[in-house]
């Protein structure tokens, strides 16, 4: 029998969309009142309740033993460390800078295949690659720190390449087990990994604004849950390769996003630099896909 909800495949795609890109700009709300990492403490304790609820219902298959090293390794470097260079980064870069530096994560994981598995990029591959970072230059200059390390620039992008480390480390554990138990386990080690940092964010909530209380719980229920669950959905039923094709309209929801929540408007080194990006990412995935060695 035909999943009803095949006919609402581009609804589905637009809200995995709009959650991840609604992230950018509400971080930045939720960083007046939260430091860093008791925002990302915050916003990842509210997911796990989420995923722990779903897998308390769904009762999918436990993981292996072999394969928990590498569920904490994705919690560690996709969700605990990533969030904590990416809330610091964007305390000083602008919510749409940050989406499209982000945006270089797919080449970086290109990049990463090249060196650990034995792939190869082809001229336009390589071309691709150094076309987008030098848009990533082109952003971070116009930011405050530049490319200095330790900027949030460069915060952002040590992100970006958190981002690519958990591609490749996931891919394994969403062919086991599938790709929503893989989110939710990855979902609850992330939030294990912050759980330090939860009392000082528990401590702070009770006087907190009321924008603080909604940024958390947006930032905890749609681009940490929702937008995950929505996404699975989208590449199950189009594939990879397809699906992938629709991230390109995450940074221009971003900025879209920023705009209506915070006011805030691109500069043209930003705009400049993100269409460099782009171009860049586009060309790699269309001429310089890796292939094997």
């Amino acid at each position: 029998m035909p999943n009803p909800f095949v006919r609402l495949l581009p609804l589905i795609a637009a809200i995995a969309i709009l959650s991840w890109a609604s992230a950018y700009p509400v971080v930045r709300i939720a960083l007046r009142d939260l430091p860093p990492v008791p925002l990302a403490a915050m916003r990842y304790s509210v997911a796990a309740v989420l995923a722990a609820a779903w897998l308390a219902w769904a009762r999918p298959p436990l993981p292996a033993p072999r394969d928990l090293p590498r569920i904490l390794a994705c919690g560690v470097i996709g969700i605990a460390l990533y969030n904590v260079l990416f809330n610091s980064g964007e305390v000083t870069v602008s919510a749409g800078a940050a989406s499209l530096l982000i945006s270089a994560a797919p080449l970086m994981a290109a990049l990463i295949a090249v060196a650990t598995m034995g792939e190869t990029l082809s001229r336009w591959g390589w071309g691709g690659s150094l076309l987008s970072f030098a848009g990533v230059v082109l952003i971070a200059q116009g930011q405050i720190g530049g490319i200095a390390f330790g900027s949030g620039a460069t915060l952002v992008f040590g992100a970006a390449v958190c981002g690519a480390l958990y591609t490749s480390l996931q891919k394994r554990l969403v062919v086991r087990y599938g790709a929503l138990p893989s989110i939710s386990y990855i979902l609850l080690a992330g939030a294990l990994c912050l759980l330090p940092w939860l009392p000082q964010a528990l401590a702070i909530m009770p006087h907190a604004p009321a924008r603080c209380w909604a940024a958390v719980l947006e930032l905890g229920i749609f681009p940490a849950a929702i937008g995950y669950a929505a996404w699975a959905f989208v590449i199950g039923h189009m594939g990879a390769a397809r699906g992938a094709g629709l991230l390109y309209l995450l940074p221009p929801a971003t900025l879209v996003l920023a705009f209506v929540l915070t006011g805030e408007i691109p500069s043209p080194r930003t705009l400049i630099g993100g269409a460099i990006v782009m171009a860049g990412v586009v060309l790699t995935n269309m001429y310089g896909r890796a292939r094997p060695a």
